[in-house]
């Protein structure tokens, strides 16, 4: 929820913006997140992997995005990672090579690139009025879609497909388990479930659980100012009535979890619900078939 993204990010350690505003896709930290808490930050290498930036045709658009997969795997699964409104920094990146470390082919689209950069805003409220509340829901969808057909044509397989993502990501990946039905399972964090409908997002995930392709596991938090429980409770309520896949959905919500609970360079980072998180993500997607 982009409100919370705001609430979470809290004064923090101060170091020096050239160290960590980003210059490409996956590198750095958004300015908006500036100063990072690095002393939490966890480091993944990418040794063994092929990682790195990369451009996805979208008709006639290049759209970049950061790949992370297993060197030399040939058909890993796809798990598309969508990241907060921040953009993929490197964050982001890490996210992408943790899951290509277990097996993974990892996209992380930068959805936000027609409409700006998401890295470059320094002011949250700017990032959002300008860029954030201008980018349609059809859109990201298509994105999404060119990045699936992107990872297949690199030898990925494409038939056991995942996506996960975080807040405004979040809410994406329950549309995007909604509108593909290749979709096998998903994983949003705390993304938003309710909201009045608009020109550029018609739709909220509630109203979308009779179409679910995919099993979703909804980790979120109980101190989450911006998602209030009742909201995942409808959501539960939905799901109990949805399709088959919404009927096999869970929630785990970490009772003193704030938002962002994962975000290791923030404030917001709870280590135990972040590890105990991440352990489930990747259990739900061997348990729905993306291994």
């Amino acid at each position: 929820m982009i409100e919370s993204e705001v609430d979470s990010l809290a004064p923090q350690r101060d170091f020096n913006r050239r160290d960590f505003v980003r210059t490409s896709v996956g590198s750095g930290f958004a300015a908006a997140v500036l100063p990072v808490a690095a002393q939490t930050a966890i480091k993944t290498d990418s040794t063994g992997l092929t990682a790195g930036e990369v451009t996805i045709p979208v008709g006639e658009f290049k759209m970049p995005a950061y790949r992370a997969a297993p060197a030399g795997k040939a058909s890993a699964p796809v798990v598309l990672v969508v990241s907060e409104i921040f953009g993929v920094h490197e964050y982001i990146a890490d996210v992408a090579r943790r899951f290509a470390k277990a097996g993974y082919f990892a996209v992380a689209p930068e959805l936000f690139v027609r409409q700006g950069d998401v890295g470059s805003y320094g002011e949250i409220a700017k990032l959002v009025s300008e860029v954030i509340v201008k980018v349609p829901d059809a859109q990201v969808m298509g994105d999404l879609d060119a990045s699936v057909a992107w990872a297949k044509a690199q030898g990925a397989d494409a038939s056991k497909l995942a996506i996960t993502g975080f807040c405004w990501g979040g809410r994406i990946a329950w549309l995007y388990d909604a509108h593909n039905p290749g979709v096998k399972a998903a994983v949003p964090w705390y993304g938003r479930l309710v909201g009045a409908p608009n020109p550029l997002q018609p739709t909220q995930p509630v109203e979308l659980a009779g179409k679910l392709a995919g099993p979703v596991l909804g980790l979120y938090g109980g101190a989450d100012g911006g998602i209030p429980l009742d909201t995942v409770d409808k959501m539960k309520a939905a799901l109990r009535q949805g399709s088959a896949a919404a009927k096999q959905s869970e929630f785990v919500v970490y009772p003193d979890a704030p938002h962002a609970f994962h975000a290791d360079y923030r404030s917001s980072y709870r280590q135990s619900a972040a590890e105990d998180g991440w352990k489930r993500c990747l259990a739900w997607l061997a348990a729905h078939g993306v291994a």
